[in-house]
């Protein structure tokens, strides 16, 4: 007869008991499983669970499913469906196939979900529960409490390795990979050390995913539902698996795990763990973890989430303007008066280059083109403001220095000019000609549209002369066309006169300027 199990004094613990005589499963009268081998775990929080040999188990079985769950001290669990006359119950058995050392005694066995059975026969074998007491009280108290008032992921990082290792858990690194919605890096991957008590935060590229470093990682293998990794490096363990395994024994570790982080999204990142204790993780240190995994997820998606409206605001309206609508200006008519340089930039002969190379080529050529304008106009401390059709409208803030806003919109067309001249010298390279209007004045800067629907743009007189002044470029063959405030005195340009342009009411002073 079994005795009942307390919990070891440093908290997670599992026991596994081998049952006497026989003990059998059935669903509504159908046998799924009888032995005399069959097996108890006793396991912190959860409920005695039952592991019957695979050469026991009557059961039809399907072959394995979709899904797989991991547990740092159990190992990786796949999923069977139960086949049942005229119905069937999904993911209603597992198995550990390589079980880790602390439960190796049920590896290769097959459990049972409390919905598949409906009988259990003990035979003369007694199944008590456990009386857990609160394993993780410490830590989820700090979660809670303290926690939330550090600002950034990397205080939080330190602060939780820190309190992890206060609590027992001997931790010589630790590293978490979360996924990010961003243009250009695939996430972030922040990594705490021991030795300095400092994260270091790196953002790699998308090319990450075709790396052949990533691609022979534990990083790869958690990310994409394949479970979770727990090898101990110390001894004669093999550390072959992962190459990055063979590194960290190098430096002196003796445990790793690599364990999902699941956001409520379903998404998964990963959360890895090192130690350099002779013994490595216990089960009372990963059980602590994995008991405060689902919390810790929960920090990361609030600060990655922050990290990805703001991201995808600066990709779609620009820093200045992602800034503003993060910060709350999200209703209709929210905005300021501000004076500004405008600039309204268009690719000429768009559609006959679309004609001429082809929809992938033309898209190619159309994307560099808006690179190399928004680079430039970014550097020279503009934002651009949208891209319309196959056009650049940008905005130069004056902030108190008009001068220095009406300097910065003309050199940024003139490099702009430059440029593209440039890259049609490349090989492969396509001519691309633009024309360029740029005005001055005072504009609305804020949201406009619907109530549903807003736009976040500059609406005035200044922007519409500077549109309506590179149509009109264009229709001169003058690349870049101004109007006279956006000179400074004594500067070289060509006189235009006072143009009338389409929808404004008086002729506008303008000047074509050249590209030195």
């Amino acid at each position: 007869m079994n005795v009942q199990v307390k919990p070891e004094p440093d908290g997670y613990s599992i026991l596994i008991e081998q049952l006497h005589g026989t003990v059998s499963l059935r669903h509504n009268g159908v046998l799924l499983a009888q032995s005399d081998q069959a097996k108890v775990m006793y396991e912190t929080r959860l409920p005695p669970t039952l592991y019957f040999p695979p050469e026991d188990v009557c059961a039809d079985l399907s072959r394995r499913t979709e899904l797989q769950t991991f547990c740092p001290f159990k190992g990786t669990a796949t999923y069977r469906d139960l086949i049942l006359p005229g119905s069937s119950v999904t993911n209603a058995a597992w198995t550990y196939q390589e079980a880790q050392q602390e439960a190796a005694a049920i590896s290769g066995h097959i459990g049972f979900m409390p919905n598949a059975f409906t009988e259990v026969d003990l035979g003369d074998n007694e199944i008590l529960t456990r009386n857990d007491g609160n394993i993780s009280g410490p830590v989820i108290d700090w979660l809670l409490l303290e926690a939330a008032a550090l600002p950034t992921p990397e205080q939080f990082t330190a602060a939780l390795a820190e309190k992890l290792r206060d609590q027992g858990v001997f931790l010589s690194r630790m590293a978490v990979m979360v996924w990010s919605l961003h243009p250009m890096i695939a996430g972030k991957n922040f990594v705490w050390k021991k030795d300095s008590g400092e994260v270091n935060t790196f953002a790699p590229s998308y090319e990450i995913h075709d790396h052949p470093a990533y691609q022979n990682s534990p990083l790869r293998h958690v990310s994409n539902g394949m479970g979770g990794v727990r090898h101990r490096l110390s001894g004669n363990h093999p550390t072959d698996a992962f190459p990055i395994l063979e590194d960290l024994k190098k430096e002196g570790a003796t445990d790793y795990v690599a364990m999902p982080l699941r956001f409520s999204d379903g998404s998964i990142n990963v959360l890895t763990l090192t130690s350099d204790h002779p013994t490595g993780f216990s089960t009372a240190n990963l059980g602590l973890i994995f008991e405060c995994s689902a919390v810790i997820g929960r920090y990361y998606e609030v600060f990655m989430q922050r990290e990805n409206a703001q991201s995808l605001l600066e990709t779609y309206v620009g820093k200045r303007s992602g800034a503003r609508v993060l910060g709350g200006e999200i209703h209709r008519g929210d905005g300021d008066d501000i004076d500004a340089a405008i600039m309204f930039c268009d690719l000429r002969g768009s559609t006959l280059l679309e004609e001429k190379l082809g929809r992938v080529a033309y898209i190619k050529v159309l994307n560099q083109f808006f690179e190399t304008t928004s680079t430039i106009i970014h550097d020279h401390g503009g934002e651009v403001l949208k891209f319309i059709g196959d056009a650049v409208l940008a905005v130069f803030p004056a902030d108190g220095d008009p001068e220095a806003a009406r300097a910065q919109a003309l050199k940024s067309a003139r490099v702009i000019v430059a440029q593209l001249a440039d890259i049609a010298l490349e090989e492969g390279g396509h001519r691309s000609e633009c024309a360029i209007g740029i005005a001055y004045g005072g504009v609305t800067y804020g949201n406009v549209g619907s109530q549903e629907r807003l736009d976040f743009t500059v609406i005035g007189q200044a922007a519409n002369i500077a549109a309506r002044l590179g149509d009109y470029g264009k229709s001169r063959g003058h690349p870049i066309v101004v109007s006279q405030d956006i000179l400074a005195a004594g500067s070289p340009a060509l006189s235009l006169g006072a143009v009338a342009l389409h929808n404004v009411s008086k002729p506008v002073e303008s000047f074509a300027v050249s590209v030195p």
